[in-house]
């Protein structure tokens, strides 16, 4: 970086969060005000008064930059489509362990096909896929171990 010069990213984002975060620990009214103003929020009186300033702090982000609609917009626009899945994929998610597709009952396995059109018809079945993530070393990772 140059002298001075700060990345867009920081420019445009970062100091913005922390100069607001700086003057509500800080409790600088004038400035609380101008920011409040100036995004278009509606900060309750009780909030503002509170004596913890995180309070503060939460109820000015969570109108500013509700973090639900983030994450729900990143994940329509991020995440594959259910309907571009592949059969293979299918399978691997409905088989636990050491399973074959193959050795699950009929009933089941006639779920696969429903599982690829996910058809939102009232006769559709409802299927709900439950995962559970861990964190991870990057060094345990198959692909990343030492041959």
């Amino acid at each position: 970086q140059s002298k001075g010069k700060k990345p867009l990213f920081v420019q445009l984002v970062l100091d913005n969060i922390w100069s607001l975060y700086e003057a509500v620990m800080k409790r600088d009214k004038e400035k609380i005000e101008k920011i409040v103003t100036s995004l278009g929020l509606k900060i309750g009186a009780r909030e503002s008064r509170h004596a913890d300033p995180k309070v503060h702090l939460n109820a000015i982000c969570s109108q500013w930059l509700p973090i639900s609609d983030a994450v729900l917009s990143m994940v329509c626009n991020k995440l594959p489509s259910p309907l571009d899945i592949t059969a293979e994929r299918v399978e691997k998610l409905m088989c636990v362990g050491a399973r074959t597709f193959d050795s699950l009952p009929p009933e089941t396995q006639e779920l696969k096909s429903a599982f690829m059109k996910c058809s939102s018809e009232g006769t559709a079945p409802v299927i709900v896929f439950v995962s559970k993530m861990f964190a991870v070393d990057a060094k345990a990772l198959p692909h990343n171990r030492p041959r």
